[in-house]
């Protein structure tokens, strides 16, 4: 059998995420042997990687997080600075150039039509690695920016994987895990603002203490949990699925951000809401908005036929016999937080932002402690059906990776990079 060897492109080596982004690409189909690749095996297939990147490539965007090794999780935000903005704060000057550009929380709620007014006494829980100081403020100038109501008097509290105030874990500025919580916050707090949040810190982001936070998370009574990192599966992680077993509590999980490819686990377990992303535009039309599957230079909503997980029976039939992510989704693009470590305002993307949004959404909702997955499917008609766009983000093909399929191919009705679709306010919630 020929060998091929595939170095990864200078765009995509950038990204800090080559290996993982080109083992995640083994399960497409065609190609030949890995030669050289960390943790590829003898007989690994690859689908070809394109030698130059895609269109529309996001000027200056990376990887928050460090590509990781087998037993850990990568968090999923790309970002990068707002410069002109942060430079135009600085210098005391007032107006537009001091705006965070991208779609703020007041732009999301018009998108979703949600009744942010409502006080639905829900818990969101967020799991994460290390701990991020000065968390609390950091959200304080997004909710502020935005005029939202501010989250003291018990609104916001930090945990560490055992549920205790203190002591919490090693600080992880600088690691990316900081900014992703961040991230997971402010669209905790745009979609649903009179909603409490815990943030429960994990150790270190290996797959066993990021289990124990959310097991943590569920004990201490949240009825939604948010989490907005994976790996792909296999048989290791998918023998650790029990920590995201819990009835009565809503679990949301990132689909991932390599587009079509092997399933990403947690977001792969029938248990959770694995949730796509979109590119969210201004229309004018009677919604105001439009939207299309999430798939730029960088990055795409991720989709995938689990080998692992079976399909659920709330799952409609598709090309894929097993499990198919994703169920649900939201924008994840164009999007900006504020985190000094990181000059300030930053946009970040991916479905970093979009499951800690539809997470909010379900604490909107009300109905953490009750909703499931049936409801979600049973209730197609509040949501927005998306049905422009591919998620074929390796081979660039525009559908061919999956055979022009819904498993990478936006259509009418469910498919698999935006799942059902995406808020049409909290009905389906």
């Amino acid at each position: 059998m020929m060998t091929l060897v595939i170095s990864a492109p200078s765009w995509l080596r950038r990204t800090g995420r080559a290996a993982a982004a080109l083992a995640a690409a083994a399960a497409l189909a065609g190609g030949g042997l890995i030669a050289g690749l960390p943790g590829a095996s003898a007989g690994t297939r690859l689908a070809a990687v394109p030698s130059a990147p895609p269109a529309r490539q996001p000027a200056g965007m990376e990887a928050a997080c460090s590509s990781a090794p087998r037993g850990f999780a990568q968090c999923y935000t790309l970002w990068r600075p707002q410069a002109a903005v942060n430079r135009s704060i600085a210098a005391g000057v007032t107006g537009r150039a001091a705006k965070p550009q991208g779609w703020g929380a007041r732009q999301l709620e018009s998108a979703y039509k949600l009744p942010v007014s409502h006080k639905p006494h829900q818990t969101v829980a967020v799991t994460i690695a290390y701990n991020t100081p000065h968390l609390a403020r950091y959200l304080a100038v997004y909710r502020k920016e935005y005029g939202l109501p501010a989250c003291t008097g018990g609104c916001f509290r930090v945990v560490n994987q055992n549920g205790h105030a203190s002591p919490l874990p090693s600080s992880g500025a600088g690691s990316g895990w900081d900014l992703e919580i961040t991230l997971d916050v402010s669209m905790i707090s745009a979609a649903c603002p009179h909603c409490h949040i815990l943030v429960v810190e994990a150790n270190q982001p290996s797959l066993i203490d990021l289990g124990k936070a959310e097991d943590t998370a569920a004990r201490l009574g949240a009825q939604v949990i948010s989490n907005s990192y994976g790996t792909r599966e296999d048989g290791y992680s998918y023998s650790l699925s029990h920590y995201y077993e819990h009835p009565g509590h809503t679990i949301v999980v990132s689909a991932g951000d390599l587009g079509y490819t092997a399933a990403s686990w947690p977001a792969n377990l029938g248990s959770v809401t694995a949730v796509g992303g979109t590119e969210l535009h201004s229309a004018k039309n009677a919604r105001g908005w439009s939207e299309t599957t999430w798939n730029n230079g960088l990055g795409a909503g991720g989709s995938g036929c689990s080998a692992y997980a079976p399909k659920p029976a709330w799952q409609p039939a598709t090309d894929c016999p097993m499990r198919t992510i994703s169920d649900v989704s939201a924008a994840a693009d164009n999007i900006p937080v504020y985190n000094q470590f990181y000059g300030g305002w930053v946009t970040v993307a991916g479905t970093s932002a979009s499951a800690p949004l539809i997470a909010g959404i379900y604490g909107l909702a009300g109905n953490g402690a009750t909703t499931t997955q049936k409801f979600l499917y049973a209730h197609p008609g509040s949501l927005f059906d998306i049905t422009t766009g591919n998620n074929d983000w390796f081979a660039n093909t525009g559908g061919a990776a999956c055979g022009y399929d819904s498993l990478c191919v936006a259509g009418p009705g469910y498919d698999a990079p935006t799942g059902l679709g995406t808020p049409d306010g909290t009905g389906a919630f």
